[in-house]
C-alpha cells in the first residue's frame, strides 16, 4: 500500500495537492484526526481497492494535531510504508494568497496575518523537520505541483529508494525553501554579459557550448558530480527518501540551469530518479 500524509502551512496548497493526488490515482481523505490514522491505515490495508491512499492534514484540528508524530510512529511499528509531504511557501506569498482569497487564517486572532503565519510555522516545526519531502509551492503552477507530487511519491514501497529534485534558481529571487543542499555557481563565467546569449537560458546549445569551453566550468562540474556520488549513498544509508539539491546563480537563467541539467543527468545515470526544475529561468 502507498500511504501518503500531506500537511504544511495554511495557504501552501494542500487542497490543490489533494486534487493532484486524486488525478494520480490516490484515494484522498481531508483533515482526518491524526489519532485515527493507524486505524484508517489498518482498514485500507485489508481493502483490495485502496492501494494508494493520501491523508491531508492541517492545523484546523489544532487540539489533536500534536498527536501526528506519535501516530506516524504507530504506522512504522505496524510496518505500513508511508511518506510525509510538507507543503511550504514564502511568507509574502502566503500573505498575498490570504488577501486575494479573503480567507481567514486558521490561527486568526493572534494579530495580523503575518503573526498567524509565524505562530503556525512554530507549531508545525516538528512536523516539517520530520517530513520526508518538503515542497516549496511559492512559484509552482498546478501542473508543476502535480509533477513534483508524482516525483515525491515515486518508489514509496521501496524503503531504500531515493529520489532527487534538482532546482535551478536565482539568488535575487531567494533560496528555495525546500532545499537540502545549496550550491552557489555565481563564480562561473556569466553568459548574461554576452549579448547574443543574454536572452537565452542554460538549456540552449549556444549557452551550453559557451560554458563547456570554460576550464572553470569543467573543473567545477567534475568536482560537484564526484561530491554528489559520495553523498547519495550516505543519504540512502541514513534512510532519506527524497533529496532536494538547489543550484543558484544571480538570475537563475544560465549557469544554474546548465549545472542543474548536468547534475540531474548524472543522477539518472546512477539509476536514481531525478526531477529537474528551472524555477526562475523565465523571469
Amino acid at each position: 500500500m502507498h500511504f501518503v500524509v500531506v500537511t504544511g502551512v495554511s495557504g501552501a496548497g494542500k487542497s490543490q495537492a489533494a486534487k493532484c493526488l486524486e488525478d494520480l490515482g490516490y484515494f484522498c481523505v481531508d483533515n482526518l484526526p491524526p489519532s485515527l490514522i493507524p486505524k484508517f491505515a489498518e482498514l485500507c490495508a485489508v481493502s483490495p481497492n485502496l492501494r494508494h491512499v493520501a491523508v491531508v492534514l492541517d492545523i484546523r484540528s489544532e487540539e489533536v494535531f500534536g498527536d501526528l508524530l506519535g501516530n506516524l510512529r504507530a504506522l512504522a511499528r505496524d510496518n505500513v510504508p508511508y511518506r510525509v509531504i510538507f507543503l511550504d511557501a514564502s511568507d509574502d506569498v502566503l500573505v498575498r494568497r490570504f488577501s486575494e482569497t479573503r480567507r481567514k487564517h486558521p490561527l486568526a486572532g493572534r494579530g495580523r496575518v503575518s503573526d498567524s503565519i509565524a505562530a503556525e510555522r512554530e507549531e508545525l516545526k516538528p512536523i516539517r523537520d520530520a517530513a520526508d519531502v518538503i515542497i516549496d509551492t511559492s512559484t509552482l503552477t498546478l501542473a508543476g505541483l502535480k509533477e513534483k507530487l508524482a516525483h515525491a511519491v515515486g518508489g514509496l514501497t521501496d524503503e531504500r529508494s531515493l529520489s532527487v529534485s534538482v532546482v535551478a534558481f536565482g539568488y535575487k529571487y531567494g533560496i528555495p525553501l525546500d532545499a537540502d543542499l545549496v550550491f552557489d555557481v555565481r563564480f562561473l563565467p556569466n553568459p548574461n554579459y554576452v549579448p547574443e546569449l543574454q536572452p537565452l537560458t542554460g538549456d540552449h546549445p549556444a549557452v551550453v557550448r559557451y560554458l563547456e569551453r570554460s576550464p572553470e566550468v569543467r573543473a567545477f562540474t567534475t568536482r560537484l558530480l564526484d561530491f554528489v556520488d559520495f553523498l547519495l549513498p550516505q543519504f540512502v544509508h541514513e534512510g532519506k527518501s527524497h533529496l532536494t539539491i538547489a543550484v543558484g546563480c544571480t538570475g537563475g537563467r544560465h549557469r544554474s540551469v546548465y549545472v542543474a541539467n548536468c547534475l540531474a543527468r548524472h543522477v539518472r545515470s546512477k539509476r536514481i530518479r531525478a526531477y529537474v526544475e528551472h524555477r526562475d529561468a523565465q523571469r
